[in-house]
């Protein structure tokens, strides 16, 4: 199979897209493809102790809704899971990649950790 054939899932590495040859038609399946690939890589995986606003607010099955959420984990047996505490409530939720998309930091927990490195991260911005 190729990239014009229609592949279903949009996660190829980028190391991946990179490789490709360049496409004769922009406006063609695989291009859009390739752009798909780009967004999902793009996508932040936040460290624990980040605060996070959520581009929009993820309703939960209880009906309730969460917008802001800090990174952290809870273990299951060996295994550290990654989840999200809720600002507002307290809980824990987990959340998949793909509502992280397009969300931003509020605070780095690198940054608390470290005057100077907060110091740093702020002239970045």
């Amino acid at each position: 199979m190729e990239e014009s054939a229609g592949p279903n899932e949009s996660r190829a590495p980028l190391g991946l897209i990179e490789l490709l040859s360049d496409l004769k038609d922009p406006d063609s399946y695989a291009q859009d493809w390739r752009q798909r690939c780009r967004d999902w890589a793009s996508i932040p995986d936040y460290q624990e102790g980040d605060k996070i606003r959520l581009a929009a607010p993820v309703t939960l099955t209880d009906g309730s809704t969460c917008r802001i959420v800090t990174a952290t984990h809870y273990r299951r047996g060996r295994q550290k899971r990654r989840c999200y505490r809720i600002e507002e409530t307290g809980g824990l939720v987990r959340l998949s990649k793909a509502s992280l998309a397009g969300s931003e930091l509020l605070s780095s927990a690198k940054g608390a950790a470290s005057p100077v490195l907060a110091e740093y991260l702020a002239g970045r911005n």
